[in-house]
């Protein structure tokens, strides 16, 4: 009888092996690949400006959310779990944003004062 029902506990844990996503790393694989080659073309064929940091900076973003969507499975995840995530990270990237440009103008303003 105790042998009985160690058989029907081997054959829960024997299940099917799941399909290989092979198709699905390689989607991912170009996207990520695609992603870089871009931000590598935009870092040497630009000159230093504003303008080329803020793309290299949107499609870094972009990267950072696609991997943190395929390979934490946050795209698999609930609406409302997916916005409190995004949410304070937006906001974070805001107050980053924020205390770069406030942060020259304060330089700049005691830099003044004492000169």
């Amino acid at each position: 009888m105790a042998s009985h029902s160690h058989h029907s506990q081997e054959e829960e844990f024997l299940g099917d092996i799941p399909a290989p996503q092979t198709k699905g790393i390689w989607r991912v694989f170009l996207i990520l690949c695609g992603l870089t080659a871009v931000e590598f073309a935009f870092a040497f064929m630009m000159d230093p400006s504003t303008l080329r940091n803020s793309i290299f900076i949107i499609l870094t973003i972009f990267k950072a959310f696609f991997i943190v969507a395929e390979f934490m499975h946050l795209k698999h995840e609930t609406k409302s779990l997916i916005w409190s995530i995004l949410i304070p990270t937006a906001l974070l990237i805001w107050l980053l944003i924020a205390l770069i440009t406030e942060g020259t103008y304060f330089g700049d303003s005691v830099y003044n004062y004492l000169k």
